[in-house]
Protein backbone atom coordinates (compact mmCIF):
# COMPACT_ATOMS: atom_id res chain seq x y z
CA UNK A 1 0.00 0.00 0.00
CA UNK A 2 1.57 3.21 -0.63
CA UNK A 3 0.84 6.48 1.20
CA UNK A 4 0.15 9.89 -0.55
CA UNK A 5 2.10 11.27 2.77
CA UNK A 6 4.45 9.31 4.82
CA UNK A 7 5.53 11.27 7.25
CA UNK A 8 1.71 12.58 8.38
CA UNK A 9 1.48 8.69 8.39
CA UNK A 10 4.24 8.34 10.72
CA UNK A 11 2.92 10.85 13.17
CA UNK A 12 -0.37 9.25 13.16
CA UNK A 13 0.47 6.06 13.72
CA UNK A 14 2.56 7.20 16.77
CA UNK A 15 -0.30 9.26 18.06
CA UNK A 16 -2.89 6.39 17.45
CA UNK A 17 -0.52 3.88 19.26
CA UNK A 18 0.11 6.04 22.34
CA UNK A 19 -3.67 6.76 22.49
CA UNK A 20 -4.76 2.96 22.57
CA UNK A 21 -1.82 2.31 24.98
CA UNK A 22 0.69 0.58 22.53
CA UNK A 23 4.08 -0.61 23.99
CA UNK A 24 5.42 -0.77 20.19
CA UNK A 25 4.32 0.85 16.89
CA UNK A 26 5.13 -0.34 13.06
CA UNK A 27 5.94 2.08 10.55
CA UNK A 28 7.24 1.25 6.92
CA UNK A 29 11.05 2.70 6.46
CA UNK A 30 12.46 5.39 4.46
CA UNK A 31 15.42 7.85 5.61
CA UNK A 32 13.41 10.67 6.46
CA UNK A 33 11.07 8.65 8.29
CA UNK A 34 13.97 6.97 10.47
CA UNK A 35 15.66 10.77 10.88
CA UNK A 36 12.65 12.14 12.31
CA UNK A 37 12.48 9.06 14.87
CA UNK A 38 16.06 9.44 15.69
CA UNK A 39 15.37 13.17 16.94
CA UNK A 40 12.29 12.06 18.66
CA UNK A 41 14.21 9.51 20.40
CA UNK A 42 16.40 12.51 21.17
CA UNK A 43 13.82 14.65 22.82
CA UNK A 44 12.49 11.94 24.76
CA UNK A 45 9.34 11.66 23.22
CA UNK A 46 9.83 7.67 22.13
CA UNK A 47 11.62 5.47 24.22
CA UNK A 48 13.96 3.22 21.94
CA UNK A 49 13.43 2.71 17.78
CA UNK A 50 14.87 -0.25 15.89
CA UNK A 51 15.29 -0.75 12.12
CA UNK A 52 14.33 -4.13 10.66
CA UNK A 53 15.51 -5.16 7.26
CA UNK A 54 13.35 -7.18 5.04
CA UNK A 55 13.90 -8.25 0.95
CA UNK A 56 11.14 -5.15 0.33
CA UNK A 57 11.42 -1.63 2.13
CA UNK A 58 11.87 -2.57 5.63
CA UNK A 59 10.02 -1.44 8.86
CA UNK A 60 10.86 0.68 11.80
CA UNK A 61 9.36 -0.43 15.05
CA UNK A 62 9.15 2.07 17.38
CA UNK A 63 8.97 1.83 21.12
CA UNK A 64 6.82 4.62 22.53
CA UNK A 65 7.18 6.53 25.85
CA UNK A 66 5.35 7.10 29.04
CA UNK A 67 4.70 8.86 32.29
CA UNK A 68 4.08 7.12 35.79
CA UNK A 69 0.53 7.74 35.84
CA UNK A 70 0.69 5.72 32.42
CA UNK A 71 -0.55 8.63 30.23
CA UNK A 72 1.80 9.14 26.38
CA UNK A 73 4.78 11.73 26.54
CA UNK A 74 3.33 13.05 23.59
CA UNK A 75 0.93 15.71 24.29
CA UNK A 76 0.02 16.57 20.72
CA UNK A 77 1.72 16.08 17.52
CA UNK A 78 0.75 17.65 14.32
CA UNK A 79 2.01 18.57 10.14
CA UNK A 80 2.14 21.93 10.01
CA UNK A 81 3.53 22.33 6.75
CA UNK A 82 1.80 19.22 4.09
CA UNK A 83 2.64 18.74 0.11
CA UNK A 84 -0.43 20.06 -0.54
CA UNK A 85 -0.03 23.29 1.25
CA UNK A 86 4.01 24.39 2.03
CA UNK A 87 5.08 26.57 4.47
CA UNK A 88 7.85 28.41 4.09
CA UNK A 89 9.49 30.77 7.21
CA UNK A 90 12.86 32.70 7.64
CA UNK A 91 15.39 32.07 10.48
CA UNK A 92 13.25 35.09 12.39
CA UNK A 93 9.95 34.10 12.09
CA UNK A 94 10.11 30.59 13.35
CA UNK A 95 7.54 30.14 16.26
CA UNK A 96 7.77 28.47 19.67
CA UNK A 97 6.03 25.47 20.09
CA UNK A 98 4.45 25.97 23.81
CA UNK A 99 5.74 29.06 24.49
CA UNK A 100 9.43 26.90 24.51
CA UNK A 101 8.18 23.76 25.85
CA UNK A 102 7.52 21.88 22.48
CA UNK A 103 9.90 20.58 19.78
CA UNK A 104 9.69 21.91 16.23
CA UNK A 105 11.35 19.59 13.51
CA UNK A 106 12.11 21.79 10.22
CA UNK A 107 13.73 21.00 6.83
CA UNK A 108 15.78 22.80 5.04
CA UNK A 109 16.45 22.90 1.17
CA UNK A 110 19.53 21.59 0.25
CA UNK A 111 22.63 23.86 -0.61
Amino acid sequence: MQVCDPISDLLARIRNGQKAGHEVVTVPASAVKIAITHLLKEEGFVRNYKCIRDRKQGVIKIALNYREDGKGVILGIKRVSRPSHRIYVGVDKIPYVKNGFGTAILSKPKI
